[in-house]
């Protein structure tokens, strides 16, 4: 199969992200199905695709006249068959759940011929368990897409132990052509490129206010006014050669051996869960939030990446 056979895709479950991930495809021309096994995720999914795509346009992103167009590409089913019949490509994007993963690639693999490409959306599980009990593993791809994904460009495309060259390969190109960042992840590590590094990040700010170094707010007040500042323009290895490696050494030779290691979860962490204290859900967390805190956190989060998107478009302009 090549990049322009591709006229159609399927997106397996209709939940947490699935719904932005159509809206990548839907936008950019291709016919989607978005299946899910409960008419009312369904449902909620157009609700979702209408205000997203409405929120794109206000923020001069797409024309308003577009946003019909865009929802008539995408049908909504609870018929697995009918959502993979005609697509060229598969992206399942049901919960974090190994054994319903399993499952689902097992009836994909056995419902699709063999050149269809298979992708799963999972964040963290590895994507050679995902495809343990389907038997074309070498079309199963790893397609993890960061959330808002038609926001966020990065999809990272992971090779599971029996995932080909050429599928790898394909599913890359292909979410090129769609307009995302692809990179590749070529080995089926737990957490991949991203979540690897930004758990990490996470591991020590959590640290810092266990140990009494800083509370949350200075913690994340020193990282959004500092290095997150010129993420976007340098990254970290890159900045390591601007500063020179001979002095990022001796950086690490002095301050490696009192940063977090600990290889298990912080003892604060598993206090708060344990406690209740989970943040959003429960209006406690390493803050104190309110219906109005959370909702203007998550207005904040959207006009940054809105705002961040016509900053990208318009240099391409």
């Amino acid at each position: 199969m090549k990049i322009e056979d591709i006229k159609t895709v399927a997106i397996i479950g209709a939940g947490f992200i699935g719904p932005g991930i159509a809206q990548v495809f839907a936008v950019k021309g291709f016919s989607v199905f978005l299946m899910d096994i409960k008419e009312e995720m369904l449902l909620k999914a157009r609700e979702s695709l209408q205000a997203n795509l409405q929120q794109v346009a206000e923020a001069g992103l797409m024309e308003r006249e577009r946003i019909e167009s865009v929802v008539q590409k995408v049908q909504f089913t609870t018929d697995l068959t009918e959502a993979l019949g005609p697509a060229q490509i598969a992206i399942e994007a049901v919960n974090e759940n190994l054994e319903l993963k399993q499952k689902i690639f097992r009836q994909m693999d056995s419902l699709c011929s063999p050149e269809k490409l298979l992708c799963t959306n999972t964040s963290v599980i590895s994507i050679t368990e995902i495809a343990a009990h389907s038997v074309h593993r070498e079309r199963i791809v790893g397609t993890h897409f960061w959330n808002p994904p038609y926001l966020i460009p990065l999809v990272e495309v992971i090779k599971g132990k029996d995932t080909s060259d050429e599928a790898l390969n394909l599913t890359f190109d292909f979410l090129k052509t769609a307009g995302k960042h692809p990179v590749k992840c070529l080995k089926d590590v737990p957490g991949f490129i991203a979540n690897r590094l930004q758990h990490a990040l996470w591991r020590e700010a959590i640290s810092l206010v266990e140990n009494g170094i800083a509370d949350a707010a200075t913690v994340d007040e020193a990282i959004k006014n500092g290095f997150a500042v010129r993420l976007p323009a340098l990254g970290p290895l890159e900045n390591a050669d601007m500063v020179g490696l001979d002095l990022t050494l001796a950086i690490h030779d002095y301050v490696l051996k009192s940063i977090e290691s600990r290889p298990g979860p912080s003892p604060l962490l598993q206090d708060k869960v344990r406690n209740n204290d989970l943040g959003f859900k429960t209006g406690r967390g390493f803050y104190q939030w309110t219906p109005e805190k959370i909702k203007s956190s998550r207005e904040n989060l959207t006009r940054y990446l809105l705002e961040w998107q016509k900053n990208q478009q318009s240099k391409t302009e």
